[in-house]
């Protein structure tokens, strides 16, 4: 787990929000504190798309993608006042996650990592982000944890998002 301080919050906010730098996510939970409190649980309600006609189409993940909620969070934010507070718990698509694994040579096998998670919190002042890996089983290697840190900190790097490690 890292914990890393964004330095540029207006660059930051444009490629959370309006770019597609984010979209390689899932949303688990938003909360956005500005004149009220808003929380969006970004679990999928499957009884929505079941239509009462017993045809269920497959629904490849938990939650919904960041790409098709980040419009309604943006205009949630914007105004002329910033927000008191918010966080986002995004999980990188499990695709994408095992992929990842798969590729950085992991010693775990992808299918026990339940989440690679990025949590983004923005304090009133100052926007952290902070990783954590989920599992579905208790694991002694951390080693899925390293993998993502680093691979989260060079994706940053890439997409020219200025951050320090927060002390």
């Amino acid at each position: 787990m890292i914990a890393l301080q964004i330095t540029s919050m207006k660059q930051f906010m444009n490629q959370l929000l309006t770019a597609d730098t984010f979209d390689i996510f899932l949303l688990e939970e938003a909360v956005i504190s500005t004149a009220c409190n808003f929380t969006v649980d970004g679990h999928l309600n499957r009884d929505f798309y079941n239509g009462g006609d017993g045809d269920s189409p497959e629904l490849p993940y938990e939650f919904r993608p960041w790409g098709e909620i980040k419009g309604l969070c943006f205009d949630l934010i914007k105004g002329k006042r910033t927000p008191l507070f918010f966080r986002f718990v995004l999980h990188l698509m499990p695709d994408k996650a095992a992929a990842l694994l798969k590729k950085e040579g992991c010693d775990i096998d992808p299918s026990l990592v339940k989440a690679l998670v990025l949590n983004i919190r923005y304090d009133g002042t100052k926007a952290v982000l902070t990783t954590a890996t989920a599992y579905h089983t208790f694991l002694p290697s951390k080693e899925p944890d390293a993998i993502w840190d680093k691979a989260l900190m060079k994706y940053l790097e890439g997409k020219g998002i200025p951050t320090s490690f927060l002390t």
